[in-house]
């Protein structure tokens, strides 16, 4: 009888050894797949944010776009604003410096300035700190041409560049 107590004692031994390998095989499997996954997600997101980050360059290349002085003199003109000439100030005790007034009738163009066309004739360049490329002026409108009519300016929708 002794034999058959040494065999009976050495089974649960082995079959607890043989769980607990199984079970740590197992449980490298579910770890390794889990990882794998992970990395799959990971690459996603890499991919993602490349597009956006390209998205978002696209996007602050047309700001910069509409935002260029010739773009917002272009817009300016298509809306029908002409401009302001020399400006008045208030002083903090009331008193008025310059002389305030509209802006000249002459100054008002009626077409608006194509993207790639020349400055008016008898237009004068702006000096070099100006933001536009053109000062305005009745020297910059030919004479003759009528002031358009105020009307109160609706906002058009314009077409992002290059779509």
């Amino acid at each position: 009888m002794p034999a058959g107590r040494a065999k009976a004692a050495r089974t649960p031994f082995v079959l607890l050894v043989v769980l607990l390998l199984g079970g740590g095989l197992i449980g490298l499997l579910v770890l390794n797949s889990a990882l794998s996954e992970g990395s799959f997600h990971l690459a996603d997101l890499q991919k993602q944010t490349k597009n956006l980050t390209d998205q978002e360059q696209a996007l602050q290349r047309d700001i910069d776009a509409y935002s260029a002085p010739d773009a917002l003199q272009r817009r300016a003109h298509q809306l029908g604003m002409v401009p302001g000439g020399d400006p008045a100030f208030l002083d903090p005790d009331g008193k008025v410096r310059g002389v305030p007034g509209a802006a000249p009738e002459a100054a008002a163009f009626t077409d608006p300035v194509a993207p790639a066309a020349a400055p008016p004739a008898g237009a004068v360049p702006a000096p070099a700190g100006s933001p536009s490329g053109l000062q305005g002026g009745p020297a910059s409108v030919p004479a003759g041409v009528p002031a358009p009519p105020l009307a109160t300016p609706q906002p058009a929708s314009t077409p992002t560049p290059g779509r």
